[in-house]
């Protein structure tokens, strides 16, 4: 496969946590423009623009899940942690359900994958952690487009 075919997860609690930090400085920057002489709309204004202002930079550093296949590679990627199993070694996937979805590959003789936990933790998982609002018809169609059968139309027999 030589062109890239790739999956960015929506995290909903980051979209969340950016507007609503937006909003709040917004409101603060309001809340001073309102009356300037009264001490009571600055001290307001610039507790609303401190806490917008951290509640932003928390959502922007919420990491998103981002699958890619290309150059015979399979890769994971949520912010600094990264997994690259080669396209050879993928026999099938399969989709835990869940409140936060997860994936899971299968070499080609049907056994699940073992990778590294993400916390690094001692433990290591069989699925990689996506996200409650990626929808398992996506996440079907890249695996589709990749060219990896779900577990029950596994390459192996």
């Amino acid at each position: 496969m030589s062109e890239t075919v790739r999956l960015v997860c929506p995290v909903g609690r980051k979209h969340v946590e950016l507007f609503s930090g937006y909003a709040l400085v917004a409101l603060g920057v309001v809340a001073i423009a309102v009356d300037v002489s009264h001490w009571a709309n600055i001290t307001l204004g610039v507790l609303l623009v401190l806490l917008g202002a951290a509640v932003a930079v928390h959502g922007h550093t919420i990491k998103t899940p981002v699958l890619e296949v290309s150059d015979g590679e399979f890769r994971y990627r949520r912010g600094d942690y990264e997994i690259g199993v080669p396209f050879s070694d993928i026999g099938s996937y399969y989709l835990l359900p869940g409140s936060i979805r997860s994936l899971g590959l299968c070499d080609r003789a049907g056994r699940p994958k073992r990778f590294p936990s993400l916390q690094s933790r001692r433990t290591s998982r069989t699925y990689l952690p996506l996200t409650g609002m990626t929808s398992p018809a996506k996440v079907e169609s890249f695996m589709a487009m990749a060219g990896i059968p779900p577990r029950k139309r596994s390459l192996s027999s």
